[in-house]
């Protein structure tokens, strides 16, 4: 493995279990970090851990919605390794037109994409700013900005509504932490190939659908984990030392 880049580092990345938290975990692992992976789904946790092979790493299970398993999950972390790089990468939300949401589709959105960045990034700082380096990573996404698919065919404010609100939490802390080491970014990925959300993506362009990804994104096909992960691992790295507050967008052009 190439140790050229993040040798010496130790990053935690929420949701490793799965898509572009795992692709994120093996990414940073290929250039030197030791990492810590962090999911709700053992079962995932472990498989996760199984490909990182013999790279240092630590495989905890979390909900990381949840204040208390946040502080166990640090309290083990940080007794471990010092921490380097957190990737806020957990995230999504259920689907809905407007007039049929329910208060708990909405508060269980805000709870899985912003809560545990919250949580997760107010553990972490205190750390960073006392040996005065730090990187954070938060996953948004182009649906930001509304992803055309989604709201036209399955309704998706609330998923709108929290990545929208990753982007507002990464510019106050960049300034917030500016004088302190730290730099926070944010990463939206486009219509990406994970397990859970290609065959979704995959079956509109399949129905020829009007407003199906490859007929909205200019390269005209979906991401994948490894492309954003290599954007993630950017914004891990010192290449990106002068860069914090900002959104990368990996979304083929949309």
């Amino acid at each position: 493995m190439s140790q050229s880049r993040l040798g010496g580092r130790t990053a935690l990345i929420t949701g490793a279990g799965l898509g572009i938290g795992r692709a994120a975990a093996l990414r940073l692992a290929e250039e030197g970090a030791a990492v810590i992976l962090a999911d709700r789904n053992e079962e995932r946790l472990r498989e996760t851990a199984a490909l990182l092979g013999d790279a240092p790493h630590l495989a905890i299970p979390c909900d990381v919605t949840s204040e208390a398993q946040v502080a166990d999950l640090f309290s083990a972390a940080l007794a471990w390794r010092p921490l380097d790089i957190l990737v806020n990468n957990v995230g999504g939300g259920r689907s809905g037109r407007i007039a049929d949401l329910s208060l708990e589709d909405w508060e269980a959105t805000m709870a899985l994409s912003l809560r545990s960045m919250f949580l997760c990034t107010r553990a972490a700082v205190p750390g960073m700013a006392a040996r005065g380096y730090g990187r954070i990573v938060c996953l948004s996404s182009g649906a930001r900005n509304g992803t055309v698919w989604n709201a036209f065919y399955t309704g998706a404010a609330p998923y709108s509504t929290a990545k929208a609100g990753v982007i507002g939490f990464v510019r106050a802390l960049a300034i917030e932490l500016g004088d302190s080491g730290i730099t926070i970014n944010a990463v939206a990925p486009g219509p990406i190939d994970t397990e859970l959300a290609g065959p979704y993506l995959r079956a509109m362009d399949e129905q020829g659908l009007e407003y199906a990804p490859s007929r909205m994104v200019p390269l005209h096909r979906l991401g994948t984990p490894r492309e954003v992960a290599d954007a993630i691992l950017f914004l891990a790295g010192d290449e990106a030392s002068y860069i914090t507050g900002t959104t990368l967008d990996v979304a083929g052009g949309r």
